[in-house]
């Protein structure tokens, strides 16, 4: 562990082998009818979080983000509010971007589904190689269209005849549209889904959408008429039909990285990066990312994602985010009040990564005193304190640290690293914290302010500030504004322990 520690803190990186691996990860993209609130926050941040910690293995990572930006409920939208489409989706896609920025999103890039250069010759190409492989045709179909899913659902989807996200009745619409043929793909999208060669985390996702897929995949509308639906990308080869959200929306993963481009740069782009390491996307989600965009894959004769993430939804006090409820919370407020820090330690930690979560004011207050201020802010400015007094110190690790210290560090490590591997992120950040619990009941144990300078008192200090070193190697992905404070606090330097008092990490709220 020593020489793991030592590495991991001078050059920033876990141990990995020489040769240096690519990360791909990439987000559902939000839909650019509104403007962001909390529910909007999971996707970029567990993203984040999983981005960084591959960059502190070395590996080559690339993080896409972006926006769904075409659709009948744009339109309504807009034209409500006396605006173009355009100009609705500029300006919501600018908020989402604010948000992103606001959180320390470490994004490497950001695609916009309204861009005709960029994305368009993506979502046309896969179109024309559907075609080619037959699984596009025509037909005419009367079904039920939700729109605040821009989707047509089955009776099987509802409650009391309403779609249970929206509690609105579904539309009855009957038009020709063009279909494409995702039953045919039904059996291997099932066997990369039991094989885990596409994997879907966690098992309880994976289990329901074997469910669904055993239930028998039906073939899905993948246009609406141009008359209907205007703003969108037109169909190749008929102008009279727009393209459906799945071979424009869905397209987003590998238009972003040259997908439809010919110049040999967008081919080697696309060539490095895809299939993407892991996709990460809420529960609801699931069946769009799991079943049809597999089955297009399929088709095209492109590889699967590797892994796809599924997590749950925000809750707020309870309840689902609505503006009929009137809970609908901006990121912004969050953090005009709190800071950025708490917020993602919040939902990092609050959140099981694989259900639902709670957010409340109470609740976040309760967090940032018992977690932040009390524990790991309390810690640092106690060693920072006393520290001070005698830095800088030599340090010898194989000498100094002490065996209870060194495991207490091994300990949090392994559990830590097995919980990211599970995309248990909230068990991972719950790890440093035990470590953090340790370090502070080891300094309350040999009462370093009772001591007088000596060896002694220069041990604790070494092992005290080990610890916290430790804790920041872990929390650095997710909270690396606050690794960076405590680093200039606290931090090892060529085998020197140099300490200087600092302004408090996370002031405690009245």
């Amino acid at each position: 562990l020593l020489a793991r520690f030592y590495f991991y803190e001078y050059h920033g990186a876990i141990p990995m082998s020489t040769e240096q691996k690519k990360f791909y990860i990439t987000t559902s993209i939000p839909y650019a009818n509104d403007v962001p609130h909390i529910g909007h926050i999971l996707d970029p941040l567990l993203a984040d979080v999983l981005a960084r910690y591959h960059r502190k293995k070395g590996e080559e990572v690339r993080f896409l983000v972006g926006s769904d930006e075409h659709g009948a409920k744009i339109v309504r939208k807009a034209e409500s509010l006396g605006k173009t489409p355009k100009e609705l989706v500029d300006e919501n896609s600018k908020k989402f971007e604010e948000m992103r920025d606001l959180l320390h999103i470490s994004y490497d890039d950001s695609i916009r589904t309204s861009d005709a250069k960029r994305h368009w010759p993506g979502a046309e190409k896969m179109w024309r190689t559907l075609v080619h492989s037959g699984d596009i045709y025509k037909k005419k179909y009367q079904g039920l269209y939700c729109v605040g899913h821009e989707a047509f659902v089955t009776e099987k989807d509802l409650v009391d005849g309403k779609c249970e996200d929206h509690q609105k009745e579904p539309e009855v619409i009957e038009e020709e549209n063009w279909f494409f043929r995702l039953s045919k793909y039904s059996r291997e999208i099932e066997d990369a889904i039991s094989s885990r060669r596409f994997t879907v985390i966690p098992e309880s996702r994976q289990n329901e959408i074997l469910s669904f897929i055993r239930s028998g995949l039906e073939d899905v509308s993948f246009s609406r008429p141009r008359k209907d639906v205007s703003w969108g990308v037109p169909v190749p080869d008929d102008p009279t039909q727009t393209m459906y959200v799945w071979c424009d929306a869905l397209v987003n993963y590998i238009s972003a990285i040259g997908y439809g481009h010919d110049d040999k740069e967008s081919q080697a782009l696309f060539e490095k990066w895809w299939p993407a390491d892991i996709e990460v996307v809420g529960k609801d989600n699931l069946r769009f990312h799991a079943a049809i965009w597999p089955g297009m894959l399929l088709s095209a004769g492109l590889p699967l994602p590797r892994i796809l993430f599924v997590h749950g939804f925000v809750n707020v006090e309870g309840q689902k985010i609505s503006k009929t409820i009137g809970n609908v919370i901006s990121p912004m407020e969050v953090a005009e009040k709190y800071g950025v820090e708490p917020i993602r330690y919040y939902f990092l930690r609050e959140f099981p990564s694989y259900e639902d979560g709670d957010f409340s004011f109470k609740k976040f207050e309760d967090r940032y005193n018992g977690d932040l201020a009390n524990g790991i802010g309390n810690v640092v400015a106690r060693v920072a304190a006393i520290g001070e007094t005698v830095s800088p110190l030599a340090v010898d690790f194989k000498s100094d640290i002490e065996k209870e210290v060194d495991a207490a560090s091994d300990r949090a490590f392994k559990k830590y690293e097995s919980a990211i591997k599970e995309f248990r992120l909230n068990e991972a950040l719950g790890a440093a914290w035990e470590l953090i619990s340790f370090a502070d009941g080891y300094i309350n144990d040999r009462k370093p302010w009772a001591l007088k300078e000596g060896p002694e008192f220069s041990a604790t200090i070494k092992n005290a500030s080990y610890l916290i070193s430790t804790v920041t190697n872990l929390i650095e992905p997710f909270l690396p504004e606050t690794a960076e404070k405590i680093r200039a606090q606290i931090r090892f330097e060529d085998s020197r322990l140099a300490i200087k008092k600092g302004a408090g990490i996370f002031p405690r709220l009245s």
